[in-house]
């Protein structure tokens, strides 16, 4: 299943960005059709916007991706030790360029699999997963070993597509997307993804947007 992902993405390296941003009209016309009008950007401004400019602490960014919604945050998180991980070197590889181009220079990039980090118990103060959950196989490992990198107190913020809000995009998910490579099943609706948040961490954000979740989690003491 590894080997279809990376796959998959070095496939879509092309358009990957353009489909994120909108910043294509069939990439508008594909967002407002499959997925009654998500705006990307704006839900990653809102997911970003929980972790403060002046963070000093240590931040796992995982999957980086190409950095397209975290380089300009970046550039801003000076104080901020900061390691991002992605599966796929064809997105590092984006992100290595767009952090360079950003003046990001201390950022530890590294290729790894969320199911098995090569970290320390309780390494990092925050864990940002965006839009990563929907597409890692092993989605107990991946919970797993984000919540034991985290410290106690550490927060969890993440955003993720579910299923049950729009017929379109569940079909979408699991008839293109998913035979594709670029999301794996199964997939977590509103009300599943909360309960599972809820046995291990104290939710002081939880919203829903079409059929994107984004919150804010605290593990708790």
């Amino acid at each position: 299943m590894g080997d279809k992902i990376e796959d998959s993405y070095r496939s879509s390296r092309n358009i990957y960005d353009d489909v994120l941003t909108r910043s294509k009209w069939w990439s508008r016309l594909y967002m407002d059709f499959f997925w009654d009008g998500i705006d990307d950007n704006e839900i990653a401004r809102k997911v970003l916007s929980y972790v403060p400019d002046d963070f000093s602490g240590n931040l796992l960014d995982v999957p980086v991706g190409t950095g397209v919604f975290t380089s300009e945050k970046y550039s801003r998180m000076t104080d901020a030790s900061i390691t991002c991980v992605d599966y796929s070197e064809d997105m590092l590889s984006r992100a290595r360029e767009r952090f360079s181009s950003a003046g990001i220079a201390d950022t530890r990039m590294m290729q790894g699999d969320v199911g098995n980090l090569p970290f320390s118990d309780a390494e990092f103060d925050t864990v940002l997963c965006m839009n990563g959950l929907h597409v890692f196989p092993d989605k107990e490992r991946a919970f797993s070993e984000i919540h034991r990198v985290l410290k106690r107190g550490g927060t969890f913020i993440a955003c993720l597509c579910i299923k049950g809000e729009s017929k379109r995009s569940d079909w979408l998910m699991k008839n293109i997307l998913s035979r594709k490579g670029w999301f794996t099943p199964p997939f977590e609706t509103f009300s599943s993804l909360r309960e599972r948040l809820e046995k291990n961490y104290s939710i002081e954000e939880y919203h829903k947007e079409g059929s994107m979740v984004y919150f804010l989690a605290r593990k708790l003491s």
